[in-house]
């Protein structure tokens, strides 16, 4: 199955997608994909037909996030071996955790909010990990029955404000519209192997990243593990997984985001984003 929310006319309406990638209404069945109904989503939906459900007219509606104000959303760093090599820095020995501010999350054609006290703004295309059933101290072994679904994540980060500033990454990677995320969730049994998905990001039409989850350095089941024994995972949590190489911090000479720039990015069957750098002066979508 196929998650995706839309507002249209103030409301906001949960959607499958249908095998032509139309949106269906399920709101009959679930009010809404949140970090509440997040562990019963597989169960509420499991024998749901999309194309029994009615149709919604994409032209008028907003594309939200796909799944409703995680709890929590969670980052690996430096998880390619690639993007390591690029930014000259060693092979992690464990996978790097931070976090990034709930503010952060926004859907996958939101734009990405710049302001005036930033010089050095950045791209991370890379994959999401939704959490349909939480736990502590999860076994490898059980871990990706854990994972409600896969998606689409922008790791927007303010590089000056992350190595620059002192005290840890969260900082560089906070600010409002800094975690585009969606434009679905695709469940396991629809997306497949998530260890071997081609990815990619364009800037301004230029390609810049082009990479396969092939190159993590720890795979979504470790991932999981490994959190787990530290943190609380919550339905509904997120948890971006690293990025490729081709960040503007690894270029030479290094390239930042500017207002106006458009980027695009995807992920070999979790659909696209697109976004529009703005000033935050412009207003932020409410």
């Amino acid at each position: 199955m196929k998650l995706l929310r839309l507002e249209s006319a103030g409301r906001v309406i949960p959607c499958l997608l249908d095998r032509e990638e139309r949106a269906r209404d399920v709101s009959k069945r679930v009010a809404d994909f949140t970090a509440d109904t997040a562990a019963a989503l597989k169960d509420l939906l499991a024998d749901a037909d999309p194309a029994t459900f009615p149709e919604v007219d994409r032209r008028h509606a907003r594309l939200l996030p796909p799944i409703a104000s995680p709890r929590n959303i969670w980052c690996i760093g430096l998880n390619y071996s690639d993007h390591a090599e690029e930014s000259g820095m060693p092979i992690p020995e464990e996978p790097i955790l931070f976090s990034k501010g709930s503010s952060t999350y926004c859907g996958a054609e939101d734009p990405i909010l710049w302001s005036d006290r930033m010089t050095k703004l950045d791209w991370e295309v890379e994959l999401g990990v939704v959490i349909g059933k939480g736990g502590l101290g999860i076994a490898k072994q059980a871990a990706l029955d854990h994972v409600l679904g896969y998606t689409v994540v922008n790791d927007v980060s303010e590089r000056a404000w992350q190595t620059e500033r002192g005290g840890q990454w969260i900082k560089g990677k906070s600010f409002p519209n800094f975690c585009p995320t969606g434009p679905f969730i695709a469940s396991p049994d629809e997306l497949g192997d998530a260890g071997q998905l081609d990815m990619w990001l364009e800037v301004n039409g230029v390609r810049m990243q082009t990479g396969t989850t092939a190159k993590m350095i720890f795979d979504v089941a470790t991932i999981i593990s490994y959190m787990s024994e530290f943190c609380e995972l919550l339905p509904g949590d997120l948890i971006c997984t690293g990025t490729p190489p081709g960040v503007g911090l690894g270029m030479k000479p290094q390239r930042w985001l500017a207002p106006g720039n458009e980027v695009r990015l995807g992920i070999a069957g979790l659909g696209q984003q697109r976004q529009i750098v703005t000033p935050i002066s412009a207003g932020r979508p409410q």
